[in-house]
């Protein structure tokens, strides 16, 4: 088997550690994107000067067309969810999709109002 080979697995692929993915960055630029914050496109255009790999490209097609939450695009593309983070800040900087801050915890429902579903579903 030739060392080129070596890293492949035939059913993962290639092999990339998560820190070249997001070129050595830990952190995203922007603060807002949470980990239940939700990512939309935006719709626009990549700029010229953008240098997207195909892992942006990849969220890209994820999102594309979904309002989903930063921890769900995460699974979706299989990686670690600060390397998304940083990925989406790329994608921010860009103008390419808007991350919406998670519901406020009073529009959701309470503890006691989830456990009365649960033991009516159980009585049925």
């Amino acid at each position: 088997m030739s060392r080129e080979h070596e890293w492949v697995d035939e059913e993962a692929g290639p092999v990339v550690r998560p820190y070249a993915v997001a070129r050595g960055r830990t952190r995203p630029a922007s603060a807002e994107v949470d980990l239940l914050a939700t990512v939309v496109l935006t719709g626009m255009p990549a700029p010229a000067k953008a240098e997207l790999s195909a892992q942006h490209r990849r969220l890209l097609n994820v999102v594309s067309g979904h309002n989903k939450p930063v921890a769900e695009v995460a699974s979706d593309l299989g990686l670690p969810v600060g390397v998304v983070r940083v990925l989406l800040g790329d994608l921010l900087e860009h103008n390419l999709v808007t991350v919406r801050p998670p519901r406020d915890k009073a529009a959701t429902p309470s503890e006691s109002l989830l456990r009365e579903v649960i033991n009516g579903l159980r009585a049925l």
